[in-house]
C-alpha cells in the first residue's frame, strides 16, 4: 500500500472509488485548494490496498476489511462464527478492560457518509450474572457496510482530525464514503457477485479410553489404589470401558462440523447530469459457519440523490436500509449464561454420533429467532455566496434487534424456557457549519465555526421465563397476556431500561497558509454532555497544527523527489462518560433473590429504587477525563511516488480516568468510583510501499504497514502506587493490559523438597505445600505464596500490529497475496488450565466447567506441562500463572487471489465500456505461530483462550465485478 499525498481536485471519481485512505492532518485541509489533500493509499499507481482488491477477501465486516490495512489500528477477531462481532483499538490501549462493557468505553467511532454511527450501548450488562455475551442479538452491526459500494476508508488519528468530532470520536475515528456520482452525463451500472465455501476444520477427536489414559498418569504417581480418598468419586461416564456412548467411536465431528456455503451479490445503477445525480444499490450476503449449522444472512438497499437545482443551492440525501439475521451456535455456555441457570455439569454429552445426533434433534422443538433492522441516512443542503458557504446536516442512525428464544424441557432437566428481547439504540444529529476563505497574494486564510447537536437514545425490553406447562405453548413473554398462567409467576423475570445522552458542541477554527508551503491552524471547541455530573457539564478542547510543504520550499526542482511533507499537532479532547450513572443516575437492578438471578426489585409488586451495592459508589466532583496528544510525521515520495514512505510518532496521555477500587465496605459497597487513573501510549505508525518491477506488461508491488504501540500506568486515584481490581493489578510504570501472574520454577518431587524456615513449611495462602505442588517463586520472602507473589507480566494488546502486501500483474492477469501479523503479544491458555484441572472442574457448577461436545477434541500439547497433583488444595492447576502465559505473536497468510480484467477481450466484441473481471480467491490458508493452542486470535477481550470459540476458518470463493 502507497501513503501518498494527492490533491482532492485531480483525483478523478473513478480514481476515488478505488481507494483505502489513512488520513492524517496535513494542515493544509481545507485551505488552499491546490493543498486541499488526504493521505491516500493510491491504487492509481499500484494495485495493493484498493477497495477492488481488498474486497477479495470476501469480508462481511468493516473489522474484517482493514485488520492489518491501516497502520496504528489493531482489530481483534476472537470468534470464526458468522455475524459475531470484533473489537478494534486504535494507537492502543488507553484504559484497563475488566469486563465486557468496558469494551465498548475503547472502540473508535464509525461515520458513514457524515453521520457518526451509534451502535449498541453496554448497559444490559447490569441484569446479567455472568459476562460472556449482551442480551439481544448480538449481530455486528459493522456488518452493514457494502464492501462493493465503498469509495474510501479513512482514519482519523491524531488530534488535528478527531477534533473535528470531538469527545465521540476520542477513540479514533473510522469515516466510510460510499460511491455516489461519477459526474456530469455519465452513468455506471455495476453487477459483483461470488461464489465459495469456508473449509470444515479438521480435527482429532478422543473418546473416554483417552481420557481415562490422560488421567491415569495422575493417578498413578499421587495414588496408591485408584483412589485418592474416600470423596473422590470417579465419573461414571469414564467408570464403564463397555459404555459403547463414551468408549465407542467418538465421530461427533461429522454432525458438528461441515463445510459452510457463502455467496454475495451487489447491484448498482448510478447516473445523472449537470444539475443532478443518483445512485441505487441492492445487495445480499451469506456466510456459513463451519459448526453447529451457523449463518448470517444479510439484505440491503441504499439510496443516494443529489440536487443543484441553483448555482448556490446543493441539496444531497441519502437513505440506507439493512436487515441482518443470524442463526447461532447451540453451545452450552453461552446458553448457561444467558439463562443463569445451570443444570448437571457431571457428565458431557456423548461423542457418539448416533447419540449426539438424537440430542441435536431435540433442537427441532426450539426456535431463536435472531434479527436486526437498521435505517440511517440523511438529508442536507449547502448554500453558497461567494466565499461564504454555509451547510447543515439532519442525520440519523436506527437499528431494533429481536431475539426470540425457547428451549424445550428435554435439553434442560425437565425445565423449558423462554426469552424475548426487543431493543433499539437511536442517534439524531442535527450539524451546523459556516465556512469562509479569501487569498491575497501569498496568503491564504480559511475560517470555519460550527455547532452539532446529538440525542441518543438506548432502550430494551426484556424477560425470560423457565417451566412452562409444556414443550408446546410458547408466548411472548413481552407482549402477550400478563396474566398468563403458562409459566410460574414467581419464574418469569422482566426488565425494561432506557438511557439518554445529549452532547452539544460548538467550535471554531482558523487555519493560514503561507505560499502554499507553510500552514498553521487553530481549533477551539465547547462540548457539554448529559452524562457528565451538574458541576461539570461543560469542556473546553484547543488543538493546534502545523504543516511544512518542504518540497515546495526547498526542492521543487528535484526531479527524484516528488513529495516530501512535514506535520505537526499538538491538543486535548474531552472523554464523555458512557454511563449516565457517573452523573448519579438510578441503577435498577439488585442480586436479592433468593434464585440468584439478577431481579428487577419491587414492595408489593410496586418497582423499587436501591443502592448499585453491586456496580459500585459513584462519588461526587467527578470532573471530564481527556486526553492530550503530541503528533509528529513526514511523508516522503520518490521517482514519482513510485517509492513513498510515510512516519507518524505519537505520544497520548489519557488523564483523569474513572477505574473501580475496593472501598464504601462500610456502607455496603463493594467498589467505589475514583478519577485520576492516567495512561501514556506511545507508537509510531509507518506506511512505506515501492514499485519492485514496473513495465508495461509486468509489474510488482509490495507495501508493508506497521503500528508500534506501547503503553504505562502514569499515575493511579489518591496517589496510590498500585491496586488490586478484578484479578487484576494495576501498577504506576507498569502496562494497563499486563496480566497479574504466580511465576512457576517447577514442581516439588518430594516432600523434602518443599523449603523450610524454623520448621514452618512454606505455604500457598496459608496450606502447606507438599510433593507433586508447583514451586511458585516466593517474590517478597515472607514464606507464603499470595498475591503478594504474583508478578505483572505479558500484554494483551500486540506492540506491533501490521500487514506486507504484494500486487503483481502480468499482462492482464494479477496476483495478489496479504501477509497478516501480530508481534510481541502474550496469550493465557486458559482451555489447558481447564483440562488440566479436572478435579475441580468435574462437578462444578461454574461457568468455566462447562463441557461442550468439543471436550472430546484433542487440542494443545500435553507435553510441556507438569503433573502436578490435581488434588492439591492449592488449586495446582488454577489459570493466573505464568505455566500458561504463552507467546501469541503469529503471521498469518491472508489471502491469495488470482485475477483477470477481460475488459479488453470484451471491447473488440462487444462494447469498450464493458468492464468485466474474475478471481479466484483463498483466505486464512496458513498461520505460523509459537501458540500452542488453535489459533492465536481466538482469544478474548482479556487474552484467554477459553477454548470455546468457533474457528476462523479457510474461505475459498469465485466471483465477478461487472461494469457497464
Amino acid at each position: 500500500m502507497i501513503l501518498t499525498l494527492l490533491s482532492a481536485q485531480m483525483a478523478d471519481a473513478d480514481e476515488l472509488n478505488e481507494f483505502f485512505v489513512d488520513k492524517q492532518d496535513t494542515s493544509q485541509t481545507d485551505t488552499v485548494p491546490e493543498l486541499r489533500a488526504v493521505y491516500r493509499f493510491d491504487q492509481a499507481n499500484n494495485k495493493v490496498g484498493s477497495i477492488k482488491n481488498i474486497s477479495l477477501i470476501t469480508a462481511h465486516s468493516l473489522p474484517q476489511l482493514i485488520k492489518g490495512e491501516l497502520p496504528g489500528v489493531y482489530v481483534s477477531e476472537s470468534n470464526g462464527e458468522p455475524g459475531t462481532s470484533q473489537q478494534m483499538f486504535v494507537r492502543g490501549l488507553n484504559k484497563p478492560i475488566f469486563t465486557n462493557r468496558d469494551i465498548y468505553s475503547t472502540q473508535p467511532l464509525i461515520v458513514l457518509d457524515g453521520v457518526p454511527q451509534i451502535g449498541e450501548h453496554p448497559f444490559s450488562f447490569d441484569i446479567q450474572n455472568y459476562d460472556v455475551e449482551r442480551i439481544g442479538p448480538e449481530n455486528n452491526l459493522l456488518t452493514t457496510f457494502d464492501i462493493d459500494n465503498i469509495e474510501s476508508i479513512v482514519v482519523h488519528k491524531d488530534l488535528a482530525t478527531l477534533a473535528k468530532y470531538g469527545p465521540i470520536g476520542v477513540n479514533g475515528v473510522i469515516e466510510i464514503t460510499s460511491k455516489k456520482s461519477l459526474g456530469p452525463d455519465k452513468k455506471r451500472i455495476s453487477v459483483n457477485s461470488y461464489g465459495g465455501f469456508s473449509a470444515r476444520p479438521a480435527v482429532t477427536t478422543i473418546n473416554g479410553s483417552y481420557e481415562n489414559a490422560f488421567r491415569k498418569q495422575f493417578y498413578d504417581l499421587f495414588t496408591t489404589n485408584g483412589r485418592y480418598n474416600e470423596d473422590d468419586v470417579y465419573p461414571i461416564y469414564l467408570s464403564d470401558s463397555l459404555n459403547n456412548n463414551y468408549f465407542g467411536p467418538s465421530n461427533w465431528s461429522d454432525s458438528y462440523y461441515h463445510n459452510g456455503y457463502n455467496y454475495g451479490a451487489n447491484a448498482t445503477v448510478a447516473g445523472g447530469g449537470n444539475r443532478s445525480n443518483f445512485q441505487f444499490n441492492l445487495g445480499t450476503i451469506q456466510n456459513g459457519g463451519t459448526a453447529e449449522d451457523t449463518e448470517f444472512d444479510k439484505l440491503n438497499a441504499r439510496f443516494y440523490l443529489n440536487l443543484r437545482p441553483f448555482n448556490w443551492l446543493v441539496f444531497e440525501t441519502l437513505v440506507n436500509v439493512n436487515r441482518l439475521n443470524r442463526d447461532r451456535n447451540k453451545n452450552l455456555r453461552n446458553r448457561y449464561a444467558m439463562m443463569g441457570y445451570f443444570p448437571d455439569l457431571g457428565a458431557p454429552i456423548s461423542p457418539n454420533k448416533e447419540v449426539y445426533d438424537k440430542y441435536l434433534d431435540e433442537f427441532d422443538k426450539s426456535f431463536d429467532n435472531n434479527f436486526n433492522n437498521l435505517l440511517g441516512g440523511f438529508f442536507g443542503l449547502q448554500f453558497n455566496v461567494d466565499r461564504l458557504r454555509f451547510k447543515t446536516k439532519f442525520g440519523i442512525d436506527y437499528n431494533e434487534g429481536y431475539r426470540d428464544l425457547f428451549y424445550p424441557s428435554t435439553i434442560l432437566e425437565s425445565n423449558n424456557f423462554a426469552s424475548n428481547y426487543y431493543g433499539y439504540n437511536q442517534r439524531i444529529l442535527i450539524d451546523n457549519t459556516l465556512v469562509y476563505d479569501f487569498q491575497n497574494d501569498a496568503n491564504y486564510f480559511y475560517f470555519e465555526a460550527g455547532n452539532s447537536f446529538t440525542w441518543d437514545v438506548f432502550k430494551y425490553n426484556y424477560a425470560y421465563a423457565f417451566k412452562g406447562v409444556n414443550d408446546y405453548i410458547k408466548i411472548n413473554l413481552l407482549g402477550g397476556d400478563q396474566n398468563s398462567s403458562v409459566f410460574p409467576k414467581q419464574l418469569i423475570y422482566k426488565f425494561l431500561d432506557r438511557t439518554r445522552h445529549n452532547m452539544i458542541s460548538v467550535y471554531g477554527k482558523g487555519s493560514y497558509t503561507y505560499d502554499n508551503t507553510y500552514t498553521a491552524s487553530l481549533m477551539l471547541r465547547y462540548d457539554g454532555s448529559s452524562n457528565a455530573q451538574p458541576t461539570a457539564r461543560w469542556f473546553f478542547s484547543p488543538t493546534l497544527s502545523l504543516g511544512w510543504n518542504a518540497k515546495n520550499s526547498l526542492m521543487a526542482d528535484n526531479e527524484q523527489i516528488s513529495q516530501l511533507n512535514f506535520r505537526a499537532s499538538v491538543g486535548r479532547l474531552g472523554i464523555y462518560n458512557m454511563y449516565d450513572n457517573y452523573s448519579q443516575g438510578p441503577s435498577y437492578t439488585a442480586q436479592i433473590g433468593y434464585t440468584g438471578n439478577m431481579i428487577v426489585p419491587s414492595y408489593n409488586a410496586f418497582a423499587a429504587l436501591v443502592r448499585p451495592y453491586e456496580v459500585g459508589w459513584v462519588g461526587y466532583d467527578i470532573p471530564w477525563s481527556y486526553m492530550d496528544e503530541v503528533n509528529i510525521g513526514m511523508d516522503l515520495g520518490l521517482q514519482q511516488n513510485k517509492l513513498q514512505f510515510s512516519l507518524d510518532a505519537y505520544v497520548r496521555d489519557t488523564k483523569d480516568q474513572l477505574v473501580m477500587l475496593p472501598g464504601k465496605r462500610d456502607f455496603g459497597y463493594k467498589y467505589q468510583y475514583e478519577s485520576g487513573l492516567d495512561v501514556r501510549n506511545m507508537g509510531v505508525d509507518l506506511g512505506i510501499s515501492g514499485d519492485i518491477i514496473n513495465k508495461s506488461q509486468l509489474s510488482w508491488n509490495s507495501g508493508i504497514i506497521l503500528g508500534f504501540n506501547t503503553n504505562k500506568i502514569l499515575a493511579l486515584p489518591n496517589g496510590l502506587d498500585e491496586v488490586a481490581v478484578d484479578n487484576r493489578l494495576l501498577k504506576v510504570g507498569e502496562r494497563v493490559d499486563a496480566f497479574w501472574l504466580l511465576e512457576n520454577q517447577g514442581i516439588y518431587l518430594t516432600d523434602n523438597d518443599v523449603p523450610q524456615q524454623s520448621g514452618q513449611l512454606l505455604t500457598y495462602r496459608a496450606i502447606d505445600l507438599k510433593a507433586g505442588d508447583p514451586i511458585w517463586k516466593d517474590q517478597n520472602g515472607d514464606f507464603n505464596i499470595d498475591d503478594e507473589d504474583r508478578i505483572v507480566k505479558g500484554n494483551i494488546i500486540p506492540k506491533v500490529s501490521g500487514s506486507w502486501n504484494n500486487s503483481l500483474r502480468y499482462n492482464n492477469f494479477d496476483l495478489n497475496l496479504n501477509f497478516y501479523f501480530n508481534l510481541g503479544r502474550s496469550i493465557m491458555n486458559q482451555e489447558m488450565s481447564n483440562r488440566f484441572n479436572f478435579i475441580e472442574n468435574e462437578n462444578a457448577r461454574e461457568i468455566d466447567a462447562i463441557k461442550e461436545i468439543t471436550y472430546w477434541e484433542k487440542r494443545g500439547d500435553y507435553s510441556k506441562y507438569p503433573l502436578y497433583n490435581p488434588w492439591s488444595s492449592v488449586s495446582p492447576y488454577q489459570v493466573n500463572q505464568s505455566l500458561f502465559l504463552e507467546n501469541g505473536s503469529f503471521v498469518k497468510l491472508r489471502t491469495v487471489s488470482l485475477g483477470y480484467n477481460m475488459k479488453d477481450v470484451l471491447s473488440s466484441k462487444y462494447s469498450k465500456k464493458m468492464d468485466l473481471y474474475v478471481y479466484l480467491s483463498a483466505n486464512n490458508l496458513l498461520t505460523l505461530s509459537p501458540y500452542s493452542g488453535r489459533d492465536p486470535e481466538l482469544v478474548n477481550y482479556l487474552g484467554y483462550d477459553l477454548g470455546y470459540s468457533l474457528p476462523l476458518p479457510k474461505t475459498f470463493a469465485l466471483g465477478f465485478k461487472l461494469n457497464l
